[in-house]
């Protein structure tokens, strides 16, 4: 879709405008306020990411959601079958390597957990709109791996990722919520026509 593909560069610089400190900070801000929402403190079992530049890094989260008992997953990509699935991890040094895209995954050896299984996938994206929808790098990975996903769909960015509207697409998941590092994001229920 041309108006998708036409937002992806500005949408990525403006993550990329942030310095090393200031994402650092804005990550810290936005871990401090999920662990606020009730949707995590109920969470038995937790899909993460593995943050590249220009993403939200909520990797601290994972011990401590390990340590709580839950379980955590990662997204690996299946060459089989060439998609991504949820992975179990219990110590990222030890579990996970970089993968199709150079992007730390689960080793071969991790079990995989059910989707239906997840009760919150954090999700990276390049913007995101008050109604749940996502723009994410292209290739439609992660629609086809929360198409899966029963519980929680939380869409994960920096403030200035989020947008008016984006374009849609009937294959494109919404978000159930959006968190940034000043806030956590309802998102609408109603879509409004697209323009």
């Amino acid at each position: 879709m041309k108006e998708k593909s036409e937002l992806r560069p500005s949408l990525r610089s403006a993550a990329l405008r942030l310095d090393a400190a200031e994402q650092a900070a804005a990550s810290a801000h936005a871990r401090s306020l999920l662990r606020r929402q009730p949707v995590w403190s109920a969470a038995r079992a937790v899909l993460f990411y593995a943050p590249i530049a220009g993403e939200i890094d909520l990797t601290p989260l994972i011990q401590e959601a390990l340590a709580a008992g839950r379980a955590v997953a990662l997204p690996g990509f299946v060459p089989a079958a060439g998609v991504y699935a949820a992975f179990a991890v219990s110590d990222l040094a030890r579990d996970c390597a970089p993968g199709k895209f150079g992007i730390r995954e689960p080793r071969p050896s991790c079990a995989p957990i059910a989707l239906n299984r997840l009760d919150l996938a954090l999700v990276p994206g390049l913007g995101f709109d008050p109604f749940g929808q996502r723009l994410g790098r292209g290739a439609g990975f992660y629609d086809r791996l929360l198409a899966g996903v029963d519980g929680t769909k939380c869409g994960v960015a920096f403030d200035a990722q989020i947008v008016a509207r984006l374009p849609a697409e009937t294959h494109d998941i919404r978000m159930n919520v959006i968190l940034t590092p000043t806030r956590w994001l309802a998102v609408s229920q109603s879509v409004p026509a697209q323009p």
